[in-house]
């Protein structure tokens, strides 16, 4: 297949262009810099891009957008984190809409933020939306790419949830404690993490090339934890003690506080239904499993 992928170079990205051209498929990378070989510059702040290369394209797979947990939350970059998902999608899926020859699917990025904060609750792809910040912007986010499902194109949303992976994210924040026992559950340890490890977020979004499934697909794990259970998983895997609960107020004076609750003291309790129910087989299913591969590597 050629496909054509936003978002190259970030924590997903970058392995995914790797796996996807390993399993022999033709990816060009869409850049925002002076292109290179097998790339292609566009600039969604401005509306630029070159249709042509979408034109004929088997794929698109949309990844990019400024990072949640990368800046406090001023109103200036919430702004930003909004911009940067909605005009970039607008623009793919508008782009795809006027091609002559549509690609057969696009995957369009998202998170299982959409569904806000519920404690307990077990949420699907057919759950209701949330009310927070998070939830509106990947609302707004999803709404971007209607050219593209109006044109008919098989789209997905790829709702995400926390990706682990011991070279970046979460996990790569929270090693360096835990390995000095250090580590230790958020508050009461009660918020829901609905995790996928790196290994099955890339193979999900491969396998959705292909899947005859359109809408929103939560990649996520069959068996999301607590915080309490992740934590102490994670130092069974390491062999430490994590027996220093962090309160509250650290965090959000260090992030402030509505960051702070929305990434460390409120979560999801997400169920995959739809990945399942299109045949996708998980390799970490569990979370002991995937600490345990993804530690040992």
């Amino acid at each position: 297949m050629k496909i054509i992928i936003s978002g190259a170079s970030g924590l997903i990205g970058k392995p995914l262009v790797k796996n996807l051209r390993k399993h022999g498929h033709d990816v060009i990378q869409l850049v925002r810099r002076t292109p290179q070989a097998n790339e292609s510059q566009w600039n969604p702040a401005t509306g630029e891009i070159n249709a042509s290369v979408i034109d004929g394209a088997d794929a698109v797979i949309h990844l990019s957008g400024a990072g949640i947990g990368d800046r406090r939350w001023t109103t200036k970059y919430k702004q930003e984190l909004l911009d940067s998902r909605t005009k970039s999608t607008a623009l793919l899926a508008s782009t795809i809409a006027k091609c002559a020859k549509k690609p057969s699917v696009f995957l369009s990025g998202s998170a299982i933020g959409i569904y806000g904060p519920r404690g307990d609750e077990q949420l699907t792809e057919q759950s209701k939306n949330g009310e927070t910040f998070l939830a509106d912007i990947c609302k707004q986010w999803e709404a971007a790419a209607k050219p593209s499902v109006d044109a008919g194109v098989r789209t997905v949303f790829l709702r995400t949830g926390i990706v682990l992976t011991p070279l970046g994210g979460a996990l790569k924040k929270q090693l360096p404690l835990f390995k000095l026992g250090l580590g230790g559950k958020f508050g009461d340890g009660r918020s829901w993490q609905s995790w996928i490890s790196l290994d099955d977020e890339l193979a999900a979004i491969e396998h959705l090339l292909t899947a005859k499934v359109s809408g929103a697909v939560n990649l996520t794990a069959p068996n999301p934890v607590t915080n309490a259970e992740f934590t102490t998983a994670l130092a069974r895997a390491l062999k430490r003690l994590a027996i220093l609960p962090i309160p509250k107020f650290g965090p959000q004076l260090l992030l402030g506080a509505e960051l702070a609750d929305a990434l460390l003291f409120t979560g999801q309790r997400v169920m995959p239904v739809e990945l399942q129910k299109s045949g996708f087989t998980f390799q970490h299913p569990t979370i002991d499993i995937a600490l345990r591969a993804l530690l040992n590597k």
